[in-house]
């Protein structure tokens, strides 16, 4: 097979539609891959779609048509030779034109395209010219003609197959995109192709690896149908089938003894097989010419998720080679919203951010897209279990054409598509969509039409049931197994999975301990970029919580009141812009780390969190940990804390508060236990040493004496727990309350390599000490922050940088932080 990638020579004009007198009739350079925004922007043409109120200015281009043009310049096909075009991804509505002559309409953002056009060569320059309609018109009509249907946001992004996030969400901007937005290429091939690889790989009891490679062979139509010869080859071993004259279909099975098993990261290794696969002629059994070869890379594990029926209801366990885990990770949303700047050096650096986190689960949720090979690989990679939904999300869905059918396209192409990756662990249906049917109105709207439940009931485990029966499957998130909507609530704590948003819509945050979820696969508090990132997009003067700019990069619903609400139990009310900056990032940490260890510490009965959110697609304020230019704020380090292998928390247990002690480790923690009540100035007041035995992977609950317990001044004193450098601090009130000394804190920054190092040193205790340093130089991060420092302890943090900057500004009150220093207006 001969590849031609089609990259070159692209350009774009509008072809009809609101389009401003500036832009109107001209033709411009267009980047391919690539979106109609990217190629105006880089002409000046429109300003950054992310830049202050830009998005406002930018909404004549959700009715406007876009026409991509290019030409080919192809030798004629052979007399036996096949010649396809194919578009690995085109958004989203299109008819392609190849010489004058239309090849197909497509309308589906989440599936390739392949067109035969080896009568279309002529050696000679031919046009190819893709045409992209509105996607919101196309939406609309299809809308009008299956009827609406309910949905969380006013475009009707259910009646299309296009990142639903394209039509804006509460933290993503409303832009629509269009374009060519994966490669296209012409492909020149003889007698067969391997049209679908599916390497299915599981373990035996005996510890052998197993490669059941499943193939899907399209012949070329062009003379006589003979056999082939299927090859695979993994670590060394050769296994080759013969497949007889006219099959369309075939398999073979390597099989690897004593396999290395692949693990989730904190749980062992990640060692990956290459696989090769081949497809060739077969003259008298044996293997002839080479036509056409794959490869893909496998790891060797089993994954299952147990929802036996146990006295709490319904469990929803990850088990990884035969042992349950606890999934400690996030949901993942596209990381641009112009997906063609994404690399895969982004994405390393992304999901390294997630292990930095002590993550092991990502999770790929269902308004965004399904991700390109670099996402899963990396993930396979860095030992990053995936948690993959189906692309369906917060609406309901029409079951009628054209939808139906390009769901299964969709699905059958993906599906097959991802089936070697180790890391992919879960096919979900959707997300929400089950919930929203029971509780958000919908059955009234919707009275007799479809909304999408044979999606989840039929299609979608039906197509995971053939293809990729390897893997579980769950009808949506959240979900009650095992039982319909009508006869088991979808978000029960007690059964499956459950998503927590009562915390940031209406309650405090301490009441994530109000539920004992199995499973808590969605839960978050917002809080605004970091400083840095803030600052560069957006410019209002004065910059307030309210300012035009800053309330467009607001996209939740009361956003701001949320924020505020959720602070005012627990900090100071903030007196300045750059404290409500401070004090909504902390409270943000807060919120999320209080529910992380909440479910932790109910190990095994919970058996996973997964925050809401890892990343942002664009610079906003919302409920990710890393913000849109990569920034992460300081909820990243407060997942760190949360995640760590060895945590220690205090969790009320029989109506008093008790010590749990979590250890996700192979190792048992054993140990001296080191219990201190303190006065802020240092004074040892009460104290204990008990001795520590955790076993791995395991939670142990640990009573506290009254006198630990029981403070003389709740304002003035700290419980602290320490043990083999793990600690916890308890406070007996809110930090509103408390008598912090705004002085407590003393400070020097000095240069080493690489960056700086500020040693901070307390005269009285502090709490969440932080050094922001993205206010001094744009590329400055802290190792470390969100630190408990006792009275009479100093403590380093390294900055890193290519800067060269006044160490002193390190230690400056805007950029020294603590939950203390809200107590006072900072210079």
């Amino acid at each position: 097979m001969i590849r031609h990638t089609l990259h070159d020579g692209w350009h774009l004009t509008a072809a009809a539609g609101p389009v401003p007198e500036h832009i109107a009739g001209r033709t411009v350079p267009a980047q391919v891959p690539g979106s109609a925004h990217l190629d105006l922007l880089a002409q000046g043409l429109i300003p950054d779609p992310y830049l202050d109120r830009a998005e406002e200015e930018l909404v004549w281009a959700h009715r406007t048509d876009w026409r991509y043009a290019t030409t080919v310049t192809a030798g004629p096909a052979a007399a036996d030779e096949r010649v396809d075009l194919v578009f690995e991804g085109l958004d989203t509505v299109a008819d392609v034109l190849f010489g004058g002559r239309l090849l197909g309409t497509v309308a589906n953002m989440h599936r390739s395209y392949r067109f035969d056009v080896r009568e279309l060569l002529t050696g000679r320059e031919t046009d190819l010219v893709v045409t992209f309609r509105s996607a919101l018109a196309y939406a609309e009509e299809i809308q009008e003609r299956l009827g609406s249907r309910p949905r969380a946001y006013p475009h009707p992004m259910n009646t299309i197959r296009k990142m639903a996030c394209s039509f804006g969400w509460d933290w993503g901007p409303d832009l629509q995109t269009a374009g060519i937005w994966k490669p296209v290429r012409l492909e020149r091939w003889r007698v067969a192709r391997l049209a679908e690889v599916r390497p299915l790989v599981t373990v035996a009891e005996d510890g052998t690896g197993r490669a059941e490679v499943h193939a899907v062979i399209e012949r070329s139509g062009l003379g006589e149908d003979t056999e082939l010869a299927l090859t695979a080859t993994v670590d060394g071993r050769t296994v080759t089938t013969v497949v007889p004259a006219g099959a369309t279909t075939a398999q073979v099975t390597v099989e690897v003894p004593d396999a290395r098993l692949w693990w989730p990261v904190g749980h062992g290794d990640q060692p990956l097989y290459d696989l090769e696969i081949g497809l060739a002629a077969a003259v008298g059994g044996r293997v002839g010419t080479p036509l056409h070869t794959v490869e893909r890379r496998i790891g060797f594990r089993t994954i299952t998720v147990d929802t036996t029926p146990d006295e709490h209801g319904t469990p929803f366990t990850f088990v990884v080679n035969g042992r349950p885990i606890f999934a400690k990770g996030a949901n993942w949303i596209p990381d641009d919203h112009f997906l063609t700047r994404i690399t895969r050096e982004r994405l390393e650096r992304r999901v390294d951010q997630a292990v930095g986190a002590h993550m092991n689960m990502l999770r790929v949720w269902g308004g965004g897209i399904y991700e390109t090979e670099d996402f899963y690989d990396v993930c396979d990679e860095r030992g990053i279990l995936v948690w993959q939904d189906f692309l369906l999300a917060c609406a309901a869905y029409p079951e009628e054409e054209p939808l139906w059918g390009e769901f299964e396209a969709e699905a059958r192409e993906n599906v097959a598509r991802l089936t070697s990756h180790p890391s992919l662990a879960l096919w979900n249906g959707g997300n929400e969509n089950l919930w929203g049917w029971m509780d958000w109105g919908w059955q009234e709207e919707l009275k007799d039409l479809t909304w999408g439940l044979r999606y989840y009931t039929e299609l979608f485990p039906r197509i995971v049931a053939e293809l990729d029966p390897t893997r579980a499957y769950a009808d949506g998130s959240p979900f009650s197994p095992r039982f319909a909507p009508r006869d088991m609530h979808p978000n029960e704590q007690d059964h499956g999975t459950r998503h927590e948003w009562a915390v940031w819509n209406r309650v405090d945050y301490t009441h994530y301990r109000d539920h004992i979820p199995r499973f808590c696969s969605e839960f978050g508090f917002q809080g605004p970029p970091t400083w840095a990132t803030l600052t560069r997009w957006i410019h209002d003067e004065p910059m307030t919580p309210t300012s035009p700019g800053f309330l467009l990069h607001q996209k939740a619903e009361d956003g701001n009141g949320k924020l505020d609400r959720g602070m005012a139990p627990h900090l100071p009310e903030p007196r300045t812009f750059e404290d409500w900056h401070w004090a909504t990032q902390l409270n943000q940490a807060r919120a999320v780390a209080f529910g992380i260890e909440h479910f932790r510490s109910h190990w095994p009965r919970t058996a996973g969190s997964l925050v809401w959110q890892l990343n942002d697609c664009w610079p906003v304020t919302s409920w990710a940990a890393v913000d849109g230019d990569e920034r992460p704020k300081p909820l990243w380090y407060g997942l760190r804390h949360a995640h760590a292998p060895r945590l220690l928390t205090v969790q009320p247990r029989d109506g008093r508060p008790t010590l749990v002690a979590v250890n996700d480790t192979d190792e048992p923690w054993d140990g001296q236990l080191l219990l201190k009540r303190l006065s802020f100035a240092g004074e040892v007041l009460d104290s204990a040493t008990i001795s520590l035995g955790v076993s791995a992977r395991s939670v142990a609950e640990i009573e506290l004496a009254d006198s630990l317990l029981k403070p003389a001044d709740a304002a003035r004193e700290v419980l602290v727990a320490t043990a083999e450098g793990t600690r916890a601090v308890h406070l007996f009130a809110e930090d509103r309350d408390l008598a912090y000394d705004p002085r407590a804190l003393t400070a020097e920054a000095v240069a080493v390599p690489g960056g700086y190092r500020v040693d901070v040193r307390a005269t009285s205790f502090a709490r969440d000490v932080a050094v922001l340093a993205d206010r001094v130089a744009p590329d400055a991060q802290v190792d470390d922050m969100l630190v408990p420092i006792l009275p009479g302890e100093t403590r380093s943090f390294t900055v890193r940088t290519e800067a060269d900057v006044d160490p002193a500004l390190l230690t400056g009150p805007l950029v020294l932080r603590s939950a203390g220093s809200l107590h006072s207006v900072p210079a």
